[in-house]
């Protein structure tokens, strides 16, 4: 009955292989590996500069906007994964039939129900994961609003400009910050998109990976939006 719960040498490696390219992304986005710029790194120098802007304008009601629009699309993001948390728990109930379906399948080999119900217990683990990313996110992104609310107003701003320029700072690295943990949270549901393809084998598993790694390095690296971000004004 025990051997029905162990993983085959192949499955192992496809699992380090997944999480070493989960280590290695999130380091590349982060801007820790290459000195290319990525996407998010472009992001978080315009998240400073729109702290920045907001500090030179008296009614903030744009701001606002802007912070429940981040606010919104957190929360969906979060309900989303505890649906999906859900989803996988009534699939770990119904694990016989679906193994039933599995076996029909071409390529893909019906592994032991102990095998299948822990590989659907990783899923859960990864949308968890997303799960309390979006969470902190989105308490951080409160927290932001509350900052921004500090920032004082120009006039106060030329009696004190060193207490606005603390208040910037604090309201742009706050920023910064949730959006690093909503990036993570995204990252948990791409990748558990990826990890879908070790239910049929290892070999598929470690392909829907680099496929994923492929397209989020191009969004990262290589997009027009990376381009968009980047652009500069036109000089004399």
């Amino acid at each position: 009955m025990s051997d029905s719960f162990l993983f085959s040498l192949n499955d192992l490696l496809a699992v380090a292989f997944f999480l070493g390219v989960w280590v290695f992304f999130a380091l590349a986005a982060d801007g820790k590996l290459f000195h290319r710029i990525s996407l998010t790194t472009a992001m978080n120098a315009q998240r400073e500069a729109w702290m920045r802007t907001m500090a030179k304008r008296e009614l903030r009601m744009i701001d606002t906007s802007i912070m429940i629009g981040l606010q919104q699309g957190t929360a969906f993001f979060a309900s989303s994964s505890i649906f999906a948390i859900g989803g996988c728990f009534a699939l770990l109930g119904a694990s016989n039939h679906v193994l039933a379906v599995v076996s029909i399948l071409p390529f893909v080999g019906t592994p032991p129900q102990g095998v299948f119900e822990a590989k659907i217990l990783g899923l859960i683990v990864l949308l968890a994961y997303a799960f309390f990313k979006f969470g902190w996110s989105y308490r951080l992104f409160n927290y932001c609003s509350i900052l921004i609310g500090a920032v004082p107003t120009t006039q106060e701003g030329i009696v004190a400009p060193h207490e606005t320029e603390a208040a910037i700072t604090r309201a742009a690295k706050m920023n910064i910050l949730a959006g690093k943990h909503f990036n993570a949270g995204l990252r948990g549901i791409f990748f558990s998109l990826a990890y879908l393809g070790w239910f049929m084998n290892a070999g598929i598993f470690a392909v829907t990976t680099l496929i994923l790694l492929a397209v989020l390095v191009r969004r990262q690296f290589f997009s027009n939006a990376r381009a968009a971000v980047l652009v500069e004004a036109d000089r004399p």
